[in-house]
C-alpha cells in the first residue's frame, strides 16, 4: 500500500522509518510545512514529496499518518476523511475537548476509520496485563498504580502550549487504565506541585502530580507523574486483585535503584527516552494501522477512546485548580 505522512518532525521521521520497513507498505508520500524536512525525509526513505496536504491526499495514498503540530490535527483528520482515506493521528485529537468533540461528530457515520496514537496499547507488557484482567486470573481488582516519570521537562515552548501535564503526559496513564481494565472513570481527585523548572510554574502548570481515580466498579487507581526523574524514563503499571498481583515495566532497564542488601535488580542501563521504552510499541501500532487501511481490523483506538482519556485529564486539571474531587459528568459535554 501507499502511505502518506503529514509532519516530519521527530515522531514523523520515526514513523517514516518504521513504515518504510513494513512489508505491507510499497511506497511513501511525505509533506511538511518546512520544505527542508520533507526533502530530507524523501531522500532518506525514497519517498515522494508533496508540497501540501491537499497534494498528498491527491497522490493516490491508501492511508495517511498525521504527525503534525496539535493545532493542525482537526483539519488534517477531516481532510483525510473527506477524501475517503483512513487516517492515523497522534494524540490529541485537538487542542481543546470542544474541538475534539466536533471532529468526532463530523466523522461519525462516514465509514472512514480513524486511529488515534496511544502507543501503550501495543506494548507487550500492557497487552499481557489486559489479557490477565480479561481472563479473571487476578480476581476482582481493588487497586491500580500507574506511573509516568520523564527524565527531564520538555522545552518551555512545548509546556506553554501543551495544555498542562494531565493533558499531555498523564493522559497516557488514563487511557491505559481504561484499556487494561475495561472500566470507566467516574471521579478524580488531583494534587500537584512545582519544585523544578521556573518556566513550568510560569506557564501555570505543575511539574509533579498525583491523582486518585475512582472507577465505575469501585476500583481505585493511583496515578503518579513527574517531569523530573533523574534516573530515566519510568513507565509502570501495577494491578492488584483479590487473587493475584502483576506489574508492567519491571524489567532490567527500570530506572529505579534498589538499596536492599544483595539485590542487583535492575541489572541493565535505565530507559532514558520514550522511544527507547516504547520503540516496539510504536512499530506495532503502525503495523496495526496498515491492517486498518487494508480493512482487516477496526480502529484499535478511536476518536471516542481518545476523548474519554481527555475527559479524565480535564477533570484532573479542574480538581487541581479548585482543590476538590471532580466527577466526570461535571466536565463532560457529550
Amino acid at each position: 500500500m501507499r502511505i502518506g505522512i503529514l509532519g516530519l518532525g521527530r515522531i514523523g521521521a520515526f514513523h517514516a522509518e518504521t513504515l518504510s520497513g513494513l512489508d505491507a507498505v510499497r511506497s511513501l508520500v511525505v509533506a511538511d510545512p518546512f520544505a527542508r524536512a520533507a526533502k530530507a525525509a524523501g531522500e532518506r526513505f525514497g519517498a515522494e514529496v508533496a508540497d501540501s496536504p491537499e497534494a498528498l491526499l491527491a497522490a493516490g495514498v491508501d492511508g495517511v499518518v498525521v504527525a503534525a503540530a496539535t493545532d493542525a490535527h482537526p483539519a488534517l483528520i477531516l481532510a483525510a476523511v473527506d477524501a475517503g482515506v483512513p487516517v492515523f493521528c497522534e494524540k490529541p485529537v485537538a487542542r481543546t475537548m470542544r474541538e475534539g468533540v466536533e471532529v468526532m461528530k463530523t466523522v461519525q457515520g462516514r465509514g472512514v476509520p480513524v486511529q488515534i496514537g496511544f502507543n501503550r496499547r501495543f506494548d507487550a507488557g500492557f497487552a499481557a496485563a489486559r489479557a490477565a484482567v480479561g481472563s479473571g486470573e487476578l480476581g476482582r481488582l481493588h487497586t491500580i498504580r500507574s506511573t509516568t516519570l520523564d527524565p527531564a521537562p520538555p522545552p518551555a515552548a512545548y509546556v506553554a502550549a501543551s495544555g498542562g501535564i494531565f493533558r499531555d503526559c498523564s493522559v497516557h496513564d488514563f487511557d491505559i487504565v481504561r484499556w487494561v481494565t475495561g472500566r470507566e472513570v467516574t471521579e478524580v481527585y488531583a494534587v500537584g506541585g512545582n519544585r523544578g523548572a521556573d518556566f513550568i510554574r510560569e506557564a501555570g502548570d505543575a511539574d509533579t502530580t498525583g491523582a486518585v481515580l475512582t472507577l465505575d466498579d469501585g476500583t481505585i487507581a493511583l496515578i503518579s507523574n513527574s517531569r523530573h526523574n533523574a534516573r530515566g524514563y519510568d513507565v509502570r503499571l501495577e494491578l492488584h486483585g483479590f487473587s493475584d498481583s502483576i506489574a508492567v515495566g519491571l524489567d532490567d532497564k527500570l530506572p529505579l535503584r534498589s538499596v536492599e542488601p544483595g539485590v542487583r535488580f535492575p541489572a541493565g542501563p535505565p530507559h532514558d527516552f520514550f522511544m527507547d521504552r516504547f520503540g516496539d510499541a510504536y512499530r506495532a501500532e503502525l503495523a496495526a494501522f496498515t491492517e486498518v487501511v487494508a480493512g482487516t481490523r477496526p480502529s484499535p483506538c478511536t476518536i471516542t477512546d481518545a476523548l474519554e482519556a481527555g475527559w479524565v485529564a480535564e477533570a484532573c486539571t479542574l480538581s487541581l485548580r479548585e482543590h476538590r474531587p471532580v466527577r466526570l459528568d461535571e466536565v463532560r459535554s457529550v
